[in-house]
Protein backbone atom coordinates (compact mmCIF):
# COMPACT_ATOMS: atom_id res chain seq x y z
CA UNK A 1 0.00 0.00 0.00
CA UNK A 2 1.11 3.47 -1.07
CA UNK A 3 1.71 6.17 1.60
CA UNK A 4 -1.02 8.48 0.21
CA UNK A 5 -3.10 5.29 0.58
CA UNK A 6 -2.52 3.99 3.70
CA UNK A 7 -2.86 7.71 5.08
CA UNK A 8 -6.24 7.96 3.30
CA UNK A 9 -7.33 4.15 5.36
CA UNK A 10 -6.12 5.96 8.66
CA UNK A 11 -8.57 7.68 11.59
CA UNK A 12 -9.76 10.65 11.07
CA UNK A 13 -8.35 13.18 13.69
CA UNK A 14 -9.46 16.57 12.50
CA UNK A 15 -12.81 17.30 10.14
CA UNK A 16 -14.24 20.83 9.20
CA UNK A 17 -17.56 21.33 7.49
CA UNK A 18 -18.11 24.56 6.28
CA UNK A 19 -16.28 26.24 9.21
CA UNK A 20 -16.74 30.23 9.60
CA UNK A 21 -15.78 32.15 12.00
CA UNK A 22 -16.31 36.07 12.18
CA UNK A 23 -15.67 38.63 15.29
CA UNK A 24 -18.13 41.37 15.97
CA UNK A 25 -16.52 44.67 15.55
CA UNK A 26 -17.70 48.29 16.19
CA UNK A 27 -20.19 48.46 13.33
CA UNK A 28 -20.24 45.53 11.47
CA UNK A 29 -18.13 41.98 12.02
CA UNK A 30 -14.95 41.00 10.74
CA UNK A 31 -14.57 37.38 8.81
CA UNK A 32 -11.70 35.85 9.45
CA UNK A 33 -12.56 32.28 8.52
CA UNK A 34 -15.17 31.18 5.72
CA UNK A 35 -17.05 28.32 4.90
CA UNK A 36 -13.76 25.73 5.70
CA UNK A 37 -13.41 22.18 4.54
CA UNK A 38 -10.46 20.18 5.85
CA UNK A 39 -9.57 16.85 6.62
CA UNK A 40 -6.61 15.23 8.76
CA UNK A 41 -6.11 12.01 9.16
CA UNK A 42 -3.62 9.52 11.87
CA UNK A 43 -0.29 10.11 10.87
CA UNK A 44 -0.59 13.21 8.55
CA UNK A 45 2.08 16.26 8.63
CA UNK A 46 0.43 19.60 7.63
CA UNK A 47 1.73 23.00 7.33
CA UNK A 48 -0.64 25.74 7.52
CA UNK A 49 0.43 28.70 5.69
CA UNK A 50 -0.66 31.88 4.33
CA UNK A 51 0.28 35.59 4.78
CA UNK A 52 -0.39 37.44 8.22
CA UNK A 53 -4.16 38.18 8.16
CA UNK A 54 -5.18 34.96 5.71
CA UNK A 55 -6.90 32.98 9.08
CA UNK A 56 -4.43 30.72 9.58
CA UNK A 57 -4.04 31.46 13.28
CA UNK A 58 -7.47 31.18 14.05
CA UNK A 59 -8.07 28.12 12.41
CA UNK A 60 -5.13 27.03 14.87
CA UNK A 61 -7.53 28.33 17.63
CA UNK A 62 -10.07 26.37 16.69
CA UNK A 63 -8.13 23.00 16.03
CA UNK A 64 -6.76 23.75 19.12
CA UNK A 65 -10.19 23.79 20.98
CA UNK A 66 -8.85 27.39 21.88
CA UNK A 67 -12.15 29.18 20.32
CA UNK A 68 -15.25 27.35 18.34
CA UNK A 69 -16.94 28.23 15.05
CA UNK A 70 -19.73 30.91 14.46
CA UNK A 71 -20.92 28.38 12.07
CA UNK A 72 -20.15 25.19 10.87
CA UNK A 73 -19.03 21.50 12.33
CA UNK A 74 -16.02 20.39 13.84
CA UNK A 75 -14.85 17.14 14.68
CA UNK A 76 -11.34 16.19 16.96
CA UNK A 77 -10.49 12.49 17.32
CA UNK A 78 -14.19 11.69 16.47
CA UNK A 79 -16.03 14.25 19.22
CA UNK A 80 -18.15 17.12 17.80
CA UNK A 81 -17.02 19.81 19.67
CA UNK A 82 -18.29 23.12 17.66
CA UNK A 83 -20.65 23.58 20.64
CA UNK A 84 -18.84 22.24 23.92
CA UNK A 85 -18.64 24.93 26.79
CA UNK A 86 -15.36 26.60 28.14
CA UNK A 87 -14.75 23.78 30.64
CA UNK A 88 -15.66 21.04 28.04
CA UNK A 89 -13.32 22.53 25.35
CA UNK A 90 -10.54 22.59 28.23
CA UNK A 91 -11.29 19.13 28.61
CA UNK A 92 -11.00 17.98 25.58
CA UNK A 93 -7.71 20.03 24.60
CA UNK A 94 -6.28 18.51 27.80
CA UNK A 95 -7.19 15.35 26.35
CA UNK A 96 -6.53 15.23 22.43
CA UNK A 97 -4.32 17.95 21.70
CA UNK A 98 -0.30 18.89 22.17
CA UNK A 99 0.63 22.17 21.97
CA UNK A 100 3.98 23.68 20.81
CA UNK A 101 4.26 27.62 20.77
CA UNK A 102 6.76 29.92 19.74
CA UNK A 103 7.46 31.36 22.93
CA UNK A 104 7.39 28.19 24.75
CA UNK A 105 5.55 29.10 27.20
CA UNK A 106 7.38 27.68 30.18
CA UNK A 107 6.72 28.33 33.59
CA UNK A 108 10.14 29.76 34.91
CA UNK A 109 10.49 28.95 38.89
CA UNK A 110 9.64 25.36 37.78
CA UNK A 111 12.47 22.62 36.70
CA UNK A 112 12.31 21.10 33.33
CA UNK A 113 11.15 18.00 34.70
CA UNK A 114 8.22 19.85 36.69
CA UNK A 115 7.08 21.77 33.46
CA UNK A 116 6.61 18.52 31.80
CA UNK A 117 4.73 16.95 34.11
CA UNK A 118 2.40 20.38 34.70
CA UNK A 119 -0.49 19.03 32.10
CA UNK A 120 -0.42 15.63 33.56
CA UNK A 121 -1.83 17.13 37.02
CA UNK A 122 -5.32 17.38 35.13
CA UNK A 123 -5.69 13.86 34.31
CA UNK A 124 -5.56 12.89 37.82
CA UNK A 125 -3.14 10.70 37.69
CA UNK A 126 -0.83 8.65 39.90
CA UNK A 127 2.43 10.93 40.99
CA UNK A 128 4.82 8.16 40.26
CA UNK A 129 3.29 7.59 36.98
CA UNK A 130 3.41 11.39 36.21
CA UNK A 131 6.87 11.45 36.71
CA UNK A 132 7.58 8.39 35.08
CA UNK A 133 6.15 9.43 31.70
CA UNK A 134 7.59 12.84 31.83
CA UNK A 135 11.18 11.63 32.39
CA UNK A 136 10.26 9.42 29.15
CA UNK A 137 8.71 12.44 27.10
CA UNK A 138 12.38 14.32 28.14
CA UNK A 139 14.31 11.20 27.18
CA UNK A 140 12.34 11.17 24.00
CA UNK A 141 13.59 14.57 23.08
CA UNK A 142 17.72 14.33 23.89
CA UNK A 143 16.98 16.11 27.65
CA UNK A 144 17.92 13.36 29.79
CA UNK A 145 20.49 15.22 31.12
CA UNK A 146 18.85 18.53 31.83
CA UNK A 147 15.46 17.76 33.98
CA UNK A 148 16.62 19.59 37.08
CA UNK A 149 17.41 22.82 35.02
CA UNK A 150 15.36 25.52 35.28
CA UNK A 151 14.36 27.12 31.45
CA UNK A 152 17.06 30.21 32.03
CA UNK A 153 19.33 27.94 32.13
CA UNK A 154 18.93 26.13 28.89
CA UNK A 155 19.63 27.34 25.29
CA UNK A 156 16.40 28.41 23.30
CA UNK A 157 16.40 25.09 21.36
CA UNK A 158 16.73 23.37 24.33
CA UNK A 159 13.32 25.36 25.37
CA UNK A 160 11.67 24.05 22.66
CA UNK A 161 12.66 20.52 23.10
CA UNK A 162 10.78 20.71 26.41
CA UNK A 163 8.04 22.07 24.70
CA UNK A 164 7.69 19.35 22.32
CA UNK A 165 8.17 17.05 25.26
CA UNK A 166 5.97 18.79 26.91
CA UNK A 167 2.98 18.53 24.37
CA UNK A 168 4.20 14.69 24.14
CA UNK A 169 3.35 13.53 27.28
CA UNK A 170 -0.67 13.46 27.54
CA UNK A 171 -0.45 11.49 24.49
CA UNK A 172 -2.55 13.62 22.50
CA UNK A 173 -4.39 12.54 19.12
CA UNK A 174 -2.52 15.68 17.24
CA UNK A 175 0.92 17.96 18.07
CA UNK A 176 0.12 21.49 16.90
CA UNK A 177 2.72 23.62 16.80
CA UNK A 178 2.11 27.75 16.24
CA UNK A 179 5.03 29.21 14.55
CA UNK A 180 7.74 26.66 16.35
CA UNK A 181 10.93 27.86 15.32
CA UNK A 182 9.83 31.79 15.19
CA UNK A 183 12.37 32.55 18.29
CA UNK A 184 15.07 30.27 17.20
CA UNK A 185 18.41 30.48 14.96
CA UNK A 186 18.55 28.90 11.11
CA UNK A 187 20.76 25.67 13.02
CA UNK A 188 18.70 25.04 15.83
CA UNK A 189 15.40 25.69 13.64
CA UNK A 190 17.06 22.63 11.51
CA UNK A 191 17.96 20.29 14.93
CA UNK A 192 13.87 20.76 16.25
CA UNK A 193 12.69 20.29 12.49
CA UNK A 194 14.55 16.97 12.15
CA UNK A 195 12.94 15.95 15.64
CA UNK A 196 9.21 16.81 14.23
CA UNK A 197 9.64 14.68 11.07
CA UNK A 198 11.01 11.96 13.78
CA UNK A 199 8.72 12.28 15.29
CA UNK A 200 6.05 12.05 12.17
CA UNK A 201 8.40 8.84 11.07
CA UNK A 202 7.12 7.34 13.87
CA UNK A 203 3.34 7.77 13.54
CA UNK A 204 2.48 10.85 15.12
CA UNK A 205 -0.08 13.38 13.64
CA UNK A 206 1.53 16.88 13.30
CA UNK A 207 0.17 20.59 12.14
CA UNK A 208 2.77 23.44 12.15
CA UNK A 209 1.31 27.02 12.01
CA UNK A 210 3.77 28.81 10.01
CA UNK A 211 4.46 31.36 7.46
CA UNK A 212 8.27 29.89 6.81
CA UNK A 213 9.00 28.04 3.40
CA UNK A 214 11.55 26.45 4.78
CA UNK A 215 9.38 24.94 8.12
CA UNK A 216 6.69 24.14 5.47
CA UNK A 217 8.85 21.80 3.18
CA UNK A 218 9.37 19.66 6.12
CA UNK A 219 5.68 18.45 6.04
CA UNK A 220 3.94 16.37 3.49
CA UNK A 221 1.21 18.45 3.04
CA UNK A 222 0.12 21.90 2.67
CA UNK A 223 -2.65 23.81 3.12
CA UNK A 224 -2.31 27.16 2.24
CA UNK A 225 -5.00 29.92 3.40
CA UNK A 226 -5.89 33.83 1.52
CA UNK A 227 -8.65 35.87 2.77
CA UNK A 228 -10.13 33.44 5.81
CA UNK A 229 -10.43 30.49 2.84
CA UNK A 230 -8.63 27.43 1.75
CA UNK A 231 -6.74 27.71 -1.83
CA UNK A 232 -5.00 25.64 -1.96
CA UNK A 233 -4.55 21.80 -0.24
CA UNK A 234 -1.56 19.69 -1.72
CA UNK A 235 0.50 16.95 -1.24
CA UNK A 236 4.41 17.58 -0.76
CA UNK A 237 7.83 15.77 -0.95
CA UNK A 238 8.90 16.69 2.52
CA UNK A 239 12.53 16.61 2.98
CA UNK A 240 13.92 13.63 4.87
CA UNK A 241 14.74 13.10 8.19
CA UNK A 242 17.83 14.45 9.91
CA UNK A 243 19.92 13.38 12.98
CA UNK A 244 18.53 15.20 16.09
CA UNK A 245 21.59 14.26 17.83
CA UNK A 246 22.74 17.26 20.21
CA UNK A 247 26.35 18.70 19.50
CA UNK A 248 28.75 17.58 22.33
Amino acid sequence: MSATAALAAAAEVIRLESVSKSYPMAESSYLALERVDLSIHAGDYVAIVGPSGSGKSTLMNLIGCLDVPSEGRYWLNGRDVAHLDETQLANERNRSVGFIFQSFNLLPRMSTLANVIQPLIYQQLPAHERRARAQEALRRVGLADRMAHLPNQLSGGQRQRVAIARALVTRPAILLGDEPTGNLDSHTSAEIMALFDELHGEGHTIVLVTHEHAIAAHCARVVRLVDGRIVEDRRNDPQPPRSTAMPA
